[in-house]
């Protein structure tokens, strides 16, 4: 049985509105944020983490990124992209003498942060083990965990990403009757005071007809008075 799991992303700015732009449009994208305003927390955050990728402003209120960047190298090969307000040549090249694998100059669009992100993502998915781990298969579903995709017989199937995180809980559970409480604290992480009745149900619906597609498997069955099982193997 494979096991993946998301991403996490350590993200250290200080401007709180950037900070909170960024951290939800890569949690949209799928991957775990772990946010810092300053220095020390990063640091803090980085010791109790294992992160694939830190995204640092260079000019924080308690400390610089490049500074930062050069402690965390004495013991990580963490990756690194820098965001830098200064577009010089001079801060460009002491970011890559720090360590850094990118950078990216303010004002930047989202969108291209999040390109280069993938691509970093999807570089350091090739260089650990050819992919080893990236991906889980369970009968004719396929999940990239590195990308955070889910594809059935080859077509990509889209899910929402409580819908990937859920199947990503099946698929590390197979054959094992998971109770609505333990989905709720593995995928919801709460113990169930503050969701809806329904969203498990409701959810679990969802993501059984996007699995199913048009093929007769039925991943998701439910065991009544019990939970829900994954009925397929996983490798």
């Amino acid at each position: 049985m494979g096991n993946c799991q998301m991403a996490k992303i350590l993200l250290l700015e200080d401007d709180e509105s950037l900070n909170r732009g960024i951290s939800l449009k890569l949690e949209k994208e799928g991957y775990e944020v772990l946010s810092a305003v300053g220095v020390k927390q990063a640091e803090r955050l980085l010791s109790e983490h294992e992160v694939a990728l830190v995204i640092s402003d260079i000019t924080v209120e308690d400390g610089d990124g490049l500074s930062f960047c050069k402690n965390v190298r004495k013991k990580s090969q963490v990756h690194f992209i820098f965001l830098t307000a200064l577009d010089q040549e001079v801060d460009i090249v002491n970011g890559y003498d720090a360590g850094a694998d990118d950078y990216i100059t303010k004002p930047f669009s989202l969108m291209v942060l999040m390109s280069k992100v993938n691509a970093l993502m999807r570089r350091i998915g090739e260089k650990d083990g050819d992919g080893a781990g990236q991906f889980l298969r369970s009968g004719d579903l396929e999940v990239n965990c590195r990308e955070m995709k889910a594809y059935k017989g080859g077509e990509e199937i889209f899910l929402s990403k409580r819908e990937f995180q859920l199947l990503l809980y099946f698929l590390e559970n197979p054959r094992q009757i998971i109770s609505k409480e333990q989905i709720l604290s593995g995928v919801w992480d709460v113990d169930g005071q503050f969701v809806d009745d329904n969203t498990v149900p409701v959810t679990i619906s969802r993501l059984k007809k996007k699995a199913a597609g048009s093929g007769p498997a039925e991943y998701i069955k439910n065991v009544r008075g019990m939970g829900y099982i994954w009925t397929e193997d996983v490798r």
